[in-house]
């Protein structure tokens, strides 16, 4: 909850590193609940300015959002996904659209 709330503060040097914490310990067996605190990561890495690392965790969260019967994940992840797109011409922000688009 810690790094939810300092991205929505748009505090991302704050963010990353909690979010990331809480994360290595996160099974996968939990995809809607790391699905969507993936999101909020990447959404701090968009706004610290690491697109390509917003973009490889962008991918995780359209991975793990798959198999889920939760719309929520994808619609976090949506904006974060609409932003990427003005960066489109790096090759992993490319290939995360195509994957949202395919999925």
């Amino acid at each position: 909850m810690t790094g939810r709330c300092w991205t929505e503060l748009r505090r991302p040097l704050r963010a990353v590193p909690v979010l990331e914490q809480v994360l290595a310990g996160f099974d996968d067996a939990h995809a809607r609940d790391k699905a969507l605190y993936l999101s909020w990561l990447a959404d701090s890495y968009l706004a610290a300015g690491e697109i390509e690392q917003a973009a490889a965790i962008t991918g995780r969260v359209l991975d793990l959002s798959a198999g889920v019967a939760s719309v929520r994940p994808r619609q976090r992840v949506t904006p974060v996904l609409q932003q990427l797109a003005a960066h489109r011409e790096l090759p992993q922000v490319a290939e995360v659209l195509e994957k949202a688009r395919a999925s």
